[in-house]
Order: C-alpha cells, then sequence, then structure tokens
C-alpha cells in the first residue's frame, strides 16, 4: 500500500483529530528529527537516522544506516519515487563515507518500506533481507487492482456493506496508483529469533504481526535499541486491516500479541520508529495502543447496541468518519472489519448473511455464543 497508516478515527464523543493518540508525558523524545533532504541524526555510535520526503499526509519516512565493518546496513527505503533517489543519493554522497551499502533491511513490504528495493540493490550492489512473508507479498501484491475485479473480491466488499458504485469508485482511484515498485527478484531471509551481526552489534530478529504478515523488527539488548519499523510508533498507530485475501482472518488478535512480545522489551527502550521520532517510553506507548483498540472495540459495541443491527460499510462511518480518499477507504473498510472480527472471535458480537446478501453484526452478552446463522 501507499501509506501504512489508518486514516484518523473518530474518539467517543469527539471529532476525528489529525491523529489517533495525543503525544504521551510519557514517551521522551531524546533527538529533534532531521530534515527529508538527506540530513542524518547520530542516535548511537554508527547508527544514523535519515527522513525520506512522501507526497501524502504522512509526509516522511524514518530510513536508518547502520556502520557495517567496512560499509553500512541500511533499513527501510521510501517510495518508488525521483524525489526519494535524489535524496538517497545525497546520504551516499554526504554521510557514507566513501563506503559501500553491504545489505537493505525492509522491515516489510508496504511501498514507503520497500518501493526502492530493486533500485537500492541495483545501484549500491546491496544484498535485501527480509521476512519470507513480505517478501511475497511484495512480489505478489504491487500490481494495480485488476478491472474488473475477480468476483471474490468484489463479493468481499458487497458483504461488507458497499455496492458496486462505491467498490468502484474505490478501486477506480487506486488503480492510478503512482507507486508501484519494481520487485526484487532475490533476497535473503530473516526469522523470527534470527541474530545478525551488524558491525560491532549483534541484533536480534522479532517479527510482528496484524499489520503485515512477517514484519521485521530488530532489536539490539546490550544498547536497549529497537529498529521497531511500523510495529511501534509514538503518535499514530498502524493500519491492521482484514481483506479479501484472508476474509475471515483476526489480525488485530495477532497484532495485540505482538505488542506484548515488544513489551517484554526493556522499559528503557530507545525506539525507532518508521514515523515521527525516536523515542523512549515502549511500555507506556504498548499499553497506550492497547487502551486504543479498546476504545474502538467499546465504539462498535456501543453503535450496535444502540442503533441495532448493521453492516461493516455502515459502522465504518462511525469509526471512520473522515476519509481523504480511496485509499483511505480501502483502510478504513479493512480496519472496521478487522475490529468486528476480533468482537465475534471473542463472542462479543453476532454476525450472519442477511437475505440481501450483506453481513450484518449485532450486539450480543459477552457469554453468547458466536453465531453465524441468521437470527
Amino acid at each position: 500500500m501507499a501509506e501504512s497508516i489508518a486514516p484518523a478515527a473518530a474518539q467517543p464523543g469527539e471529532r476525528a483529530r489529525p491523529e489517533r493518540l495525543r503525544a504521551s508525558a510519557d514517551l521522551a523524545y531524546p533527538f529533534e528529527p532531521p530534515t527529508p533532504d538527506g540530513a542524518v541524526v547520530e542516535v548511537a555510535p554508527g547508527i544514523l537516522w535519515a527522513r525520506v520526503p512522501m507526497p501524502m499526509a504522512l509526509d516522511h519516512i524514518n530510513v536508518y544506516l547502520l556502520r557495517d565493518g567496512e560499509g553500512w546496513t541500511v533499513v527501510d527505503t521510501g517510495l518508488n519515487l525521483p524525489a526519494s533517489r535524489e535524496v538517497w543519493e545525497r546520504i551516499a554522497t554526504q554521510h557514507l563515507q566513501g563506503l559501500p551499502i553491504h545489505r537493505l533491511i525492509c522491515t516489510h513490504s508496504h511501498y514507503d518500506h520497500a518501493g526502492l528495493a530493486a533500485w537500492i540493490m541495483e545501484r549500491f550492489g546491496a544484498e535485501l533481507l527480509m521476512s519470507y512473508g513480505e517478501y511475497f507479498m511484495l512480489r505478489g501484491f504491487t500490481a494495480p487492482p485488476p478491472d474488473p475485479l475477480p468476483p471474490l473480491q468484489q463479493s468481499f466488499y458487497l458483504r461488507a456493506g458497499m455496492d458496486d458504485a462505491q467498490i468502484d469508485h474505490m478501486f477506480s482511484g487506486l488503480r492510478r496508483d503512482p507507486f508501484a515498485p519494481p520487485v526484487p527478484q532475490n533476497y535473503q531471509r530473516l526469522r523470527d529469533g534470527d541474530r545478525l551481526t551488524i558491525g560491532q552489534r549483534e541484533w536480534q530478529v522479532v517479527v510482528g504481526e496484524g499489520h503485515s504478515p512477517e514484519h521485521v523488527c530488530l532489536y539490539n539488548a546490550s544498547e536497549r535499541i529497537l529498529l521497531a519499523g511500523d510495529q511501534l510508533l509514538p503518535r499514530i498507530t498502524s493500519n491492521v486491516l482484514v481483506t479479501p485475501i484472508e476474509p475471515e482472518g483476526n489480525p488485530l488478535q495477532l497484532w495485540l500479541a505482538s505488542l506484548n512480545r515488544l513489551n517484554a522489551l526493556a522499559q528503557d527502550t530507545l525506539v525507532l520508529p518508521s514515523h515521527q521520532g525516536v523515542f523512549r517510553g515502549l511500555h507506556a506507548r504498548v499499553q497506550e495502543l492497547h487502551a486504543h483498540h479498546q476504545q474502538q472495540f467499546a465504539l462498535l459495541e456501543r453503535t450496535l447496541q444502540d442503533g441495532g443491527p448493521a453492516t461493516a460499510w455502515e459502522l465504518m462511518q462511525v469509526q471512520f468518519p473522515k476519509r481523504r480518499g480511496p485509499m483511505d477507504d480501502l483502510m478504513a473498510m479493512g480496519e472496521a472489519i478487522a475490529h468486528l472480527s476480533w468482537l465475534r472471535h471473542q463472542g462479543r458480537i453476532r454476525r450472519w448473511l442477511d437475505d440481501d446478501g450483506r453481513y450484518r453484526f449485532q450486539a450480543t452478552p459477552a457469554a453468547h455464543p458466536i453465531s453465524e446463522t441468521h437470527p
């Protein structure tokens, strides 16, 4: 996807804000961020933080450069755009001390993180490291949506409560995607628990799920540094969505479990996220994210209790009242279904396929067994 962060959500009793959660007093930001023009900030000896601009509401991605012996390992890339390549050329000229980029680690497959992977491999001779799931997501889903949509994909959105015109409007915008990248033809696989030596540091691979299938984080235990990707962002929440590829999935269960695994890391860990500021306050941020999703679950339950049965499309309007275009619609629809899926698996709501071919959801007592049958 061109943008990996969910659109802003309205909290109960208030209007939508540009960011889902306010800046927390429990988070500390020890560094001023670099300007997105090739400048860098050293956040630890041999670890440089740079920003690559993006032409969207989320206007940058953080990338990191790790000194690796007589060269560098870099983490994430930016979008497949001329402006991104220009920033990388300035970084290479001004900050790499004439040394090569040996390795590129892409935390996951989304365009802002892997859009320049093939170019960096060719331009700098770097080897690509990714998890298996992320590499094959990158290979399989970079092309624009087909026209017409395959019947199963069309059916997924019809059952969610959209009509043909709404689906066509959403996907016609996505077919004009300007960011589709070329696909790298090979990679080296990273697995959860792997250990990488980069320069004088050893990093453990910590795989997260929910936002993407096998998102790679890297943790250095001796200095308590976490390269977090999109798994832990300081002021916005990563999009977690159900898609037609896995229509009965429960990605929020995987996401919340991944947050708990990160919560086991040291409290004073320096978190290097893919967006916004480098920060400390890992445990506090994990708890904020858990609280946010609990608020969203409560909002949906309360809406169903007060208003009666509804489709995912109708509930998405409550959860995400302000959207900026087709990509926001796609992510908001998928995230609304993800919250409903979690509630349904918990037995807190029920779902049935109504006579009009749409799934409807209804609040149910917490102890009520999950039912997929018509009421």
